[in-house]
């Protein structure tokens, strides 16, 4: 299953989990809450269920959903593959060219998800330029291009996840929007001594702007995160490439 296919299957299970959330809790406690406030005279009460029950903190939700299921992913895939720094593919004293030209065959038997790994990926590139020109200095240019093309796939693969974290703050400054212009359109009926109209729209506005802010920082707080775990899956594989391959290749060349 493509990438693209299993991104929009999360999504829609997203959107079903959360939505489910809210018309079978959230939204009927709300306005039982909300119901009883009224029959007591009092504004409505500041509990989870009314801060949530507007349509733009579900979207937001929706989206928070979405863009973990990106990040875990990610943090998960580089995880799970951080044991390949820890084999040897150039095992062995002889590094001949007969002998690379055996273990690039053998990376290139290497099961499919394992031969896409940066790691594998960055090696292969390496020991092809090796056995092609035969010079060091340009399997160290070819690590490093390598290196770079995987820290600029990296930023490319994070940008819908930043796009994400964009968009939620977006999404509550247009329930602020919707809210505030609510309460304006309320304000004869304040005027006139009734306020629990314009109360309720305000609480949508700031609610709103509130659940939006604070998934926010939390989604940046886990972007970070992974953008480190990238960063010393860059650090590592070139580390890898210089003391495994450069190395090596290098010895054989002085002697």
């Amino acid at each position: 299953m493509s990438q693209m296919i299993k991104s929009l299957v999360a999504l829609l299970l997203a959107i079903t989990i959360v939505h489910l959330a809210y018309i079978g809790y959230i939204r009927p406690e709300a306005g039982l809450v909300l119901e009883a406030a009224q029959q007591a005279g009092q504004s409505a009460p500041r509990n989870l269920v009314i801060i949530l029950k507007d349509y733009e903190q579900e979207i937001c939700l929706i989206l928070m959903v979405f863009a973990m299921y990106l990040i875990v992913g990610k943090t998960i895939s580089i995880m799970k593959n951080s044991y390949l720094f820890r084999v040897d593919f150039l095992e062995g004293d002889s590094h001949r060219h007969e002998d690379l030209k055996s273990t690039l065959a053998s990376l290139k038997s290497l099961p499919g998800a394992t031969k896409e790994t940066p790691l594998v990926r960055t090696l292969m590139a390496s020991l092809r330029r090796y056995l092609i020109t035969d010079d060091v200095h340009n399997t160290s240019q070819a690590i490093e291009s390598s290196v770079e093309a995987l820290a600029v796939e990296q930023e490319a693969e994070n940008s819908m996840i930043r796009y994400l974290i964009w968009a939620i703050p977006s999404i509550g400054f247009i329930g602020t929007v919707r809210g505030i212009g609510e309460a304006l359109a309320l304000a004869d009926q304040a005027l006139a001594g009734d306020i629990s109209g314009m109360t309720n729209s305000l609480g949508v506005a700031f609610n709103s702007t509130l659940v939006a802010l604070l998934i926010s920082i939390i989604l940046m707080f886990f972007l970070h995160q992974l953008q480190s775990l990238q960063d010393k899956l860059v650090v590592d594989t070139q580390a890898y490439c210089e003391d495994y391959l450069l190395n090596r290749i290098s010895e054989v060349g002085q002697t």
